[in-house]
């Protein structure tokens, strides 16, 4: 219920490497699904020393193919129905150059699926967890391509954590119900909310904000990275204004520490979503937290996000453009 299936990632991950040398792996997705890639990415940007890692939104890596794209390369795409035009074609154009395509989806033989080399099907509305697995396939074929390609110290740690992360995660969101009825009072009616986080979490609070309140409550909302909160953002901080911080155990707790204490000498009205108070550290060895972070954050938050749809009467499944239009 809870668990990845590491055989088929590490199945998948050997068949790709037995056929051919591996110099790149890149994220392909739209909306949420790109930005569930996102932490997959910051891994082995920041511990690779050899592999190279990129992201895209789809239709960017359409339009501007990148040149090194190829028969060393892996691109690894997400889409959760499986649909997503823009996602689809990316799939069409790296096989095409020759690339290996590895795709993530809640969907069977969807577009998606049929498009791809290998197809990783995850969970999604059995619980907060599974609504993780997306982010975690990710996560783990990236750990299990470094591995496999260059090596990598800190193996152990990161399967120890990918085994135990999607638990504890369901029960940090069964836990927060009474936060997020507060915080869904406090703001149903904000003209406007903004999002920040950093580290691994960084498009977490981008999704937030595009998805979870622009796209699903048709609330006004921006997002930025708290490193960049004091080169432009702190400016409109007041006491009236609304500021979400997802707030980072490990490496980039400092960055986020930092805009906070900025947020409460102004009394700016702020909610954070604090891992440690989850007891991540509890279940993730201490040298890799950093990169778990965006579990919780995405499965407490979604509880949030339930309990504002809830005090607003404004369904998440609502759309007033989505799959209505031709667009």
């Amino acid at each position: 219920m809870y668990n990845l299936d590491m055989e088929k990632v590490r199945a998948i991950v050997s068949e790709i490497v037995g056929k051919r040398t591996v110099d790149t792996i890149a994220y392909v997705g739209c909306g949420a699904s790109k930005a569930d890639l996102y932490p997959a990415k910051y891994f082995l940007t920041n511990v690779a020393k050899k592999l190279r890692a990129a992201h895209y939104t789809a239709n960017e890596f359409v339009n501007d193919t990148p040149d090194w794209l190829g028969e060393h390369s892996v691109i690894i795409t997400a889409s959760l129905g499986g649909t997503t035009p823009e996602t689809v074609k990316a799939n069409e154009i790296a096989k095409s150059a020759g690339a290996a395509v590895v795709s993530l989806t809640h969907t069977q033989d969807s577009p998606l699926d049929k498009s791809s080399d290998y197809t990783i099907l995850h969970g999604f509305g059995e619980s907060y967890a599974t609504m993780q697995h997306k982010m975690g396939y990710a996560l783990a074929l990236a750990v299990e391509f470094l591995q496999q390609t260059e090596g990598y110290g800190k193996y152990d740690h990161m399967i120890d954590g990918l085994n135990r992360v999607f638990e504890a995660s369901d029960r940090a969101a069964a836990s927060c119900r009474g936060q997020a009825k507060l915080f869904a009072e406090k703001y149903k009616d904000a003209p406007v909310i903004y999002v920040m986080s950093s580290g691994a979490s960084a498009e977490v609070a981008y999704s937030t904000s595009i998805c979870l309140m622009m796209e699903m409550q048709w609330m006004n909302s921006g997002s930025f990275h708290t490193g960049e909160f004091f080169h432009g953002p702190f400016e409109i901080v007041d006491k009236d204004v609304p500021f979400i911080l997802l707030m980072n155990d490990g490496k980039t707790r400092p960055v986020d520490a930092r805009a906070l204490t900025f947020l409460h000498r102004f009394d700016a009205l702020t909610t954070v979503v604090d891992t440690k108070d989850y007891s991540l550290g509890s279940v993730v060895p201490a040298d890799v937290i950093t990169y778990f972070n965006p579990i919780f954050h995405s499965a407490v938050f979604r509880v949030f996000a339930e309990e504002l749809a809830e005090a607003r009467r404004h369904p998440l499944s609502l759309r007033r453009y989505m799959w209505k239009l031709d667009y």
